[in-house]
């Protein structure tokens, strides 16, 4: 399809308003530069550059001047990945998520099903993250309540069966 614009008094000239024309057809499609998007949806231009390589952004036109056009319904697909990674999707449930999102009704229970999956991972972290908590605490009190000449942290870190009582903590 062909770009067409003019320059008439009602209308911009071709390119100033970021449309794009058809010819032959009654369509008008908003069409936004990589700079619009990233800004809009609150990402750099490096982010749409991965996202288009991940395959998580379909490729987008170019014109001539080598210029990348994506439709404007890219702002909130690049927010919806965005949103997705910072619930703690990684880009391919991300992406998963996105094919989701063009038929939600049927895909409910797919949908509920990733984010049950996810918040279980993110309690499984926590219970890691809490258990180095309070290694570390233990460590951190041997380390007050001594006055031994050498700094009982580093030779705990030092001693071998740390790591299995670190890993099996509740």
């Amino acid at each position: 399809m062909k770009r067409v614009g003019t320059a008439g008094e009602s209308e911009p000239p071709f390119g100033q308003d970021g449309l794009t024309r058809y010819v032959g057809t009654r369509f008008i499609i908003r069409v936004m530069r990589a700079g619009e998007i990233a800004e809009q949806a609150g990402v750099n231009r490096q982010t749409l550059r991965f996202y288009e390589r991940e395959g998580l952004l379909p490729p987008p036109k170019r014109e001539g001047n080598g210029y990348r056009d994506y439709p404007a319904s890219t702002v909130a697909l690049v927010r919806f990945i965005k949103h997705a990674q910072e619930l703690g999707f990684t880009l391919d449930e991300a992406r998963a998520l996105a094919d989701l999102r063009r038929a939600p009704g049927p895909n409910r229970l797919k949908v509920r099903t990733l984010a049950e999956h996810k918040r279980d991972d993110v309690r499984q972290r926590i219970r890691g993250l809490q258990a180095i908590e309070r290694a570390l605490t233990e460590l951190i009190d041997t380390c007050c309540h001594t006055a031994a000449p050498h700094c009982p942290i580093l030779e705990a870190l030092d001693d071998p069966t740390l790591q299995p009582l670190l890993r099996s903590q509740p």
